[in-house]
């Protein structure tokens, strides 16, 4: 190893221990499951708006969407819109409406209020299995950037990236997350549009980038229909909305308008940073055309990047990586105990107990997610398989009953239950069609039947007052 390359990989290990040793620090501070859950609720909209963002600019978003726009052209940022769009909705709708559930510390919580206690273990149970599965498309991620930009084997990457993201957030919880979040939201910010300034400068400028991309990059709908592309917006738009570790960066702010400003702030920073991240892609394509998508990103950093920026970007990589598995890793232990667990004890938790319980959940859940990690292909493909476990049978009724529009726990288990067949229907039917994920004809049949047998509860509530 080259002088300049020993010295842009030691900037990796220095900034890996650095948040490390943050994190361990943070978590003296941590005495309860508040703190663990949600850090004190004492953020302001700057601190709602690093981690919410550092929290979503993970694996899919970088890796997964260089990769997609390397194979497929720009049209998948416009997919990725989708999310933007789902981001400002949130802040602009539901946001200022989460003042009833001040005192939940998660989605279950929240659920368990509209719904009744069977419906926030149920709650937990899905939170906790696609809250791991996007953290396992993480540690995934962090493999192959291992493996390109510092030369370990990728099972390696995958260990490494795992053990520290599960260390810290073991101990802290919240705490050690937000302040480690905002870490990695201030190297991020920085580094990747490093990244795409000095590629587009290695190719030439944009002019020539795109006057030497193939054909088929050129029409946007060469490679999606107009409705493929619809559906896969609509995946996006509904595939991470109000999953757990979202859904407590809005109970952790100091007041509602600190929450909404700052979740606005995120949603408008994911359009241009998702075009950023999708002309990284066509810039790989450019330089090596027969590359292996899945590198596209880290093999643009590790060809035009010069030393020291080399080892600030490899260091922003990584903090993309390890924020979005940090994030989804504490709600993904939330889920599971405060949620999930507790619904089946007759007796409750002492709360020193429960903490104790989280913190385990926390560690093997990352060793599970890094297990997984192993075995996946595409990020994205992780990304969008996970959320199947959420979209179909939650997300109604949890949007439902924070804008006002709550209804029965029977209404409830019954949409559920729609929502399931409407996704596994979907699947054994109409899956190998190629246009709508199985999530969202889950989501369709799910609003359908909530909304019909919501009506009708009302209907017959009026008929019986008016009797």
């Amino acid at each position: 190893m080259s002088f300049f390359s020993f010295f842009d990989v030691s900037i990796f290990w220095i900034y890996l221990v650095v948040i490390l040793g943050i994190g361990i620090h943070a978590s003296r501070s941590v005495k309860t499951l508040n703190d663990y859950s949600l850090g004190g609720a004492k953020y302001s909209a700057f601190f709602v708006f690093a981690t919410l963002s550092a929290s979503f600019i993970g694996g899919g978003f970088t890796m997964g969407l260089s990769e997609s726009v390397f194979k497929n052209g720009l049209i998948y940022v416009v997919a990725l819109w989708g999310f933007s769009l789902k981001e400002i909705l949130v802040a602009k709708f539901i946001a200022p409406r989460m003042g009833p559930f001040k005192g939940a510390i998660s989605v279950g919580d929240i659920m368990g209020q509209l719904y009744g206690k069977a419906a926030k273990t149920f709650t937990g149970i899905a939170g906790a299995l696609v809250c791991a599965g996007i953290a396992g498309a993480q540690f995934s991620a962090f493999g192959y950037i291992a493996h390109i930009l510092i030369g370990i084997p990728q099972e390696m990457g995958v260990i490494v990236g795992a053990l520290v993201v599960v260390f810290y957030s073991t101990l802290g919880g919240m705490k050690s997350v937000v302040i480690n979040d905002t870490i990695h939201f201030c190297v991020l910010i920085i580094s990747l549009p490093l990244v795409l300034f000095f590629g587009i400068n290695y190719v030439g400028g944009f002019e020539n980038l795109f006057n030497n991309l193939p054909a088929t990059h050129h029409d946007i709908f060469t490679s999606l229909s107009p409705l493929a592309l619809f559906a896969i917006f609509l995946s996006f738009f509904f595939g991470e909305t109000l999953v757990p570790p979202y859904v407590q960066r809005l109970l952790i702010g100091k007041t509602l308008k600190e929450t909404a400003r700052g979740t606005l702030w995120s949603g408008l920073l994911s359009i241009p940073f998702f075009l950023m991240i999708g002309i990284i892609g066509l810039i790989a394509l450019t330089m090596s055309p027969t590359l292996n998508p899945n590198l596209s990103l880290p093999y643009v950093i590790q060809n035009v990047m010069p030393l020291g920026f080399k080892g600030l970007a490899i260091a922003g990589i990584m903090a993309v990586l390890m924020s979005s598995a940090d994030s989804f890793l504490n709600a993904a232990s939330i889920s599971a105990i405060h949620d999930g667990l507790k619904g089946f004890l007759k007796t409750p938790l002492h709360p020193q107990i429960e903490l104790r319980f989280t913190r385990i959940a926390t560690f093997l859940m990352g060793m599970a997610g890094a297990l997984f990690a192993l075995r996946s292909a595409s990020v994205i493909d992780v990304l969008l398989y996970a959320y199947n476990f959420w979209t179909p049978f939650i997300l109604v009724p949890l949007v439902a009953g924070i804008l006002g529009y709550k209804s029965s726990p029977k209404t409830f288990w019954i949409a559920s239950f729609a929502g399931v067949i409407g996704m596994v229907g979907w699947k054994l039917t109409a899956d190998n069609t190629g246009v709508f994920d199985a999530a969202i004809a889950g989501i369709g049949l799910n609003f359908l039947t909530f909304v019909l047998l919501n009506r009708s509860e009302k209907s017959k509530i009026k008929a019986f007052a008016n009797s």
